[in-house]
C-alpha cells in the first residue's frame, strides 16, 4: 500500500510541476508574443482557470507527502519525503504571499480596465512563479529520489 501512496504522489506532484513548468516556459511566453490585448486577455483567462485549480493540486500533494512520511516513517526514503513537503509549503506560502495577490488583481483585467503598470505587475509574478518552480522542481526530484 505505501509503494502505491508513493508513485501515487510522485506522479501527481510530477504532473503538477510540469503543468507549473510548462505555464512558466511556454504558455506565457507564447501569450506575450501575441499581437494587441490577445496576451493580456489570455493571461487573464489562465489566472481565473488556474487559479481555482492549483490550489486544490498544491495542498492535496501535500497532503500526499505528509501520507507518505507519517505511512513510510521508518523507511529509508523518509528523510527526502519530508523534505519534500517542507519544500511543497514553501511554495504554498509562496504562492499566497507573493503570487495569489498579483494573480486576483489580474485575473480580472481587461483592455479597458487594466492598470498602466499590468506588464510589470505580470514580470514580477512571472519572476516569483520561475522561483516557485524551481522550489516544486526540487520537491519532485527529492520524492523520485525516496522511490529508490
Amino acid at each position: 500500500m505505501l509503494n502505491a501512496l508513493q508513485v501515487v504522489t510522485t506522479v501527481i506532484v510530477g504532473v503538477m510541476v510540469g503543468v507549473e513548468f510548462s505555464v512558466a516556459f511556454v504558455i506565457n511566453r507564447i501569450l506575450d508574443a501575441l499581437p494587441g490585448d490577445s496576451g493580456q486577455l489570455g493571461r487573464a483567462h489562465g489566472g481565473r482557470m488556474l487559479g481555482a485549480v492549483m490550489p486544490v493540486w498544491y495542498i492535496t500533494s501535500l497532503v500526499l507527502v505528509a501520507a507518505w512520511a507519517a505511512a513510510g516513517w521508518h523507511d529509508p526514503g523518509t528523510g527526502l519525503a519530508v523534505t519534500a513537503g517542507a519544500l511543497l509549503i514553501v511554495s504554498v506560502i509562496m504562492s499566497i504571499l507573493l503570487l495569489v495577490p498579483i494573480n486576483n488583481r489580474g485575473k480580472k483585467w481587461t483592455p479597458d480596465n487594466r492598470p498602466a503598470d499590468w506588464k510589470e505587475q505580470m514580470n514580477r509574478w512571472d519572476r516569483f512563479h520561475y522561483v516557485r518552480v524551481a522550489v516544486i522542481i526540487a520537491a519532485f526530484a527529492l520524492l523520485a529520489a525516496a522511490l529508490s
